[in-house]
């Protein structure tokens, strides 16, 4: 099972505050411990929404639309994320407890989501045989 860790933004990361020495490696120390249980998969932080774009697709089968940032709520953005690969529901909520506070002062909050298989997106085994094809391919491509 593949859950992602979701940190929220703060107004502090939306405006380009780097986390500080300490919290740097509090969360370096985390991946490396989410790494030699073999569960890491993926863990980066994001920069502000100040420089992203957002693509919208306001009418079916239309042009998308596309959005320059700053985008407003902070509250709504992500500022980083951290995708892990473990046994159970109850793993992941338990690696997610011992992230350090991404932001520091009480101020973080993380969203953990699992991420869907193929099998639990189509039953088409063809399709499904798709995707495991590709994953397998973005592994060999990562080695």
């Amino acid at each position: 099972m593949r859950f992602m860790m979701i940190v929220k933004a703060t107004e502090d990361s939306e405006a380009g505050v780097l986390p500080s020495a300490e919290q740097l490696d509090a969360m370096m120390r985390y991946n490396m411990e989410l790494a030699r249980a073999g569960v890491l998969l993926a863990a980066d932080g994001l920069h502000p929404s100040a420089g992203a774009i957002r693509i919208s697709y306001p009418e079916p089968g239309g042009k998308p639309k596309i959005t320059d940032g700053p985008f407003t709520e902070a509250k709504e953005l992500i500022a980083g994320y951290t995708l892990i690969e473990v046994k159970s529901r109850e793993e992941a909520i338990e690696w997610a407890k011992r992230m350090p506070d991404p932001h520091g002062f009480g101020a973080g909050q993380i969203e953990l989501r699992q991420v869907f298989e193929p099998t639990e997106l189509t039953q088409d085994p063809d399709a499904q045989a798709k995707q495991y094809e590709m994953r397998e391919h973005i592994q060999r491509q990562n080695s």
